[in-house]
């Protein structure tokens, strides 16, 4: 009898196993609204009866965050136990379970968690990687390098930014939010002068400055020759970010901070941006992407990610509008297998599922308290 997909036994979910550890980053991070010396994260693995066990992570920003998103996901274990692994069903069911608190913040966070485990267990369940199971072939993406280059001194910039051109990186980000202006345009310049006029030059003022700062910024750093300027105000400010988009010279990226799709519909019917940048996270996984990369596709708009870059390969590799993969280290000291950059390209694991496994010694020597 041939194998086939109907004869292969269903997947349920056996149990949650869920651990906090504190990886420090190797470049730490500071930016307008706040700095990173270390990755807060919250690893998952989804056992199923059958002995597949998915995985996920999630970025907690905060140390503050990590035990109450331990104990959530853990709470959540029992009405879990049991389920069909149908990670379109498990998404669904866990938008309405948390429909009255809402599905935002670390229920949203939870959420996202366990459908990436979910899509991940299923990937290996049929012994294909996540970009095949989409029904996409694995296919090199363009990637920048995000480690660093936060608010820091010039001399620090010029010395750290061409380190981030290794592997043959041809676009890095920059964190802006100085004093002013002009000290913005001296960071710029001075990245520029080191890394030359080929590099792509992203810029993140991370949510910092008020819409009317942000527009006198912006006009200062018209023809600095920017690939993008992203969040320049309150990324809730769909109607800030419209208005500053009208007068930018460059073009204005928004979305890592959109919880779910529909916040991501809005801030395009909004006209709040040129470019889209969801979180995996943030959106609600792999089954919350699928949704927001049917946005950008019907908009005819570039598509990026933000964090997460093993899964998020998968998912721009599925994408039709994929832009850029943001690429940092931050979960890299503990997964066994990081992903694979070569000549600046960003390559999708093909191996089963994901490719995010954990290296346990190092899992256990980050553990969080």
């Amino acid at each position: 009898m041939t194998d086939t997909a109907a004869e292969r036994p269903l997947l349920r979910i056996h149990s949650l196993r869920v651990r906090a550890v504190s990886v420090p980053l190797r470049l730490p991070l500071a930016t307008r609204s706040g700095s990173v010396a270390t990755a807060p994260l919250v690893l998952l693995d989804l056992h199923t009866d059958q002995g597949v066990t998915g995985r996920a992570y999630l970025f907690c920003v905060t140390p503050l965050a990590l035990k109450p998103m331990v104990r959530l996901l853990d709470n959540l274990a029992p009405t879990l136990q049991g389920q069909a692994l149908a990670p379109l069903a498990l998404y669904q069911q866990l938008q309405r379970q948390f429909r009255l608190l809402g599905t935002e913040g670390l229920t949203g966070m939870a959420i996202a968690a366990i459908d990436m485990a979910a899509w991940d267990a299923l990937a290996q369940a049929q012994g294909l990687p996540l970009v095949r199971l989409l029904g996409a072939q694995p296919r090199p993406l363009p990637a920048y390098n995000s480690n660093g280059l936060g608010l820091m001194g010039l001399a620090a910039l010029a010395d750290q930014a061409p380190r981030l051109l290794a592997r043959g990186f041809t676009a890095i980000k920059l964190r802006l939010g100085h004093a002013d202006a002009a000290a913005d345009l001296a960071a710029v310049h001075a990245v520029r002068q080191v890394v030359g006029e080929g590099v792509h030059l992203m810029t993140d003022y991370n949510q910092g400055l008020s819409v009317a700062e942000a527009g006198q910024r912006l006009a200062a750093l018209a023809g600095a020759g920017l690939a993008w300027v992203e969040e320049p105000t309150l990324s809730a400010d769909t109607a800030g970010h419209a208005r500053l988009r009208q007068k930018a010279t460059m073009p204005v990226q928004l979305g890592e901070n959109w919880w779910g799709p529909l916040a991501m519909a809005q801030a395009l019917a909004a006209g709040a941006c040129d470019l889209a940048m969801p979180d995996v996270m943030r959106i609600g996984g792999v089954s919350g992407w699928l949704q927001a990369a049917t946005l950008a596709s019907t908009a005819g708009m570039p598509l990026s990610s933000h964090l997460f870059p093993e899964i998020s390969a998968h998912l721009l590799a599925a994408s039709a509008t994929a832009h850029w993969l943001e690429y940092v280290d931050w979960a890299e000291p503990v997964l066994r297998t990081p992903l694979r950059i070569e000549g600046g390209m960003a390559h999708p694991s093909q191996t089963p599922g994901t490719g995010v496994d954990w290296d346990e010694a190092a899992v256990a020597r980050y553990a969080a308290d």
